[in-house]
């Protein structure tokens, strides 16, 4: 029987053995991957730049795109990786460190948009205590929070996970490391770390959960109250972005981690992986971008003081020339 000691490296799932598949499976997932980095770097410098964005909703956005920006970063590249070099194994430490920054990444995420659903809370159901109550301090200790239980969580998913006796096949049916696939090739016949792990885990979301729909009960209720149609649906505007990414985050965990795991997994099965930890990072921004009047104010300001810039800059060339 082996175990965890000898084994040097797991086998990834790919798409396809066409080569010339896999390359356009490279190029598209290359393409997903740029878009998703240039969007949540873009939200990251507005909300540094701009000065109408340092407020608590935009600071919790920014740590947000951080997040996302990690976490497709944690897969992605790999993926790509093996169908450019047509190989599909990852090394062991490499499949621990995977494991540890996707769910370190996926737990700090849910604690900052149930950070943000807090902040619309105090904003539209407290607001003449908005300042007071939600203050730099109170921010900072709200995203402390959350990266604290993200990683707590990734040290006991990975060293619960990669605590057992691996036998067999090394072959893993994802495209990526990924708890319940590592879970179907031990031997080990008792998983108390892990299953520790997996309810603590559980406990920890059901709570932000919780919290968010708490939150949101409160924040409907208070703006059902108000007279006018045109501040109710002022306010409604500030909580649908966060409202849509809280959804697609959550809807995306639970296609990707309730559904269950096969023996043989089908194409729709390892686009359902990949679905988890690529959409959401490639459209919170977009989200946000397209409901948030203040980034879109910022973006058009920055690149209107590019385009001229770069006027002037010309300008000053034909002038330098004559």
């Amino acid at each position: 029987m082996m175990n965890q000691t000898v084994t040097m490296e797991f086998l990834l799932l790919r798409f396809t053995e066409s080569r010339v598949l896999l390359r356009v499976h490279a190029v598209v997932f290359l393409l997903i991957y740029l878009v998703a980095i240039v969007e949540n770097l873009v939200i990251i410098l507005l909300t540094i730049l701009d000065q109408r964005l340092h407020t608590p909703m935009y600071f919790f956005l920014r740590h947000l795109s951080f997040l996302d920006m990690c976490l497709i970063s944690a897969t992605v590249p790999k993926s790509i990786l093996n169908c450019i070099t047509f190989t599909n194994s990852i090394s062991f430490l490499g499949c621990v460190l995977q494991v540890f920054l996707v769910v370190l990444m996926s737990g700090s995420e849910i604690g900052i948009l149930t950070a943000m659903s807090y902040d619309r809370y105090i904003a539209i159901c407290r607001p003449l205590h908005y300042e007071a109550v939600m203050s730099k301090e109170v921010c900072v200790q709200l995203v402390l929070v959350s990266w604290l239980s993200g990683g707590a969580l990734g040290i006991l998913y990975s060293t619960g996970t990669f605590s057992l006796n691996f036998c067999g096949s090394t072959k893993i049916h994802q495209l990526f490391c990924d708890v319940p696939a590592l879970l179907k090739l031990t031997c080990s016949v008792k998983h108390v770390t892990i299953n520790v792990s997996v309810a603590i885990g559980v406990c920890y979301g059901f709570s932000c959960l919780v919290c968010i729909v708490v939150s949101y009960v409160c924040i409907f209720s208070t703006v059902l109250k108000i007279p006018t149609r045109q501040k109710q649906c002022k306010a409604f505007s500030t909580c649908l972005p966060h409202l849509i990414v809280v959804s697609a985050f959550l809807l995306a965990g639970a296609i990707a981690y309730l559904k269950p795991t096969s023996d043989e997994p089908s194409l729709p099965d390892l686009l359902t992986s990949m679905f988890y930890s690529v959409v959401p990072p490639t459209l919170n921004p977009v989200i946000y971008c397209m409901r948030s009047k203040d980034i879109k104010s910022a973006l058009c300001k920055v690149l209107w003081k590019v385009k001229s810039s770069g006027i002037n800059g010309k300008m000053t060339k034909v002038e330098v020339r004559k």
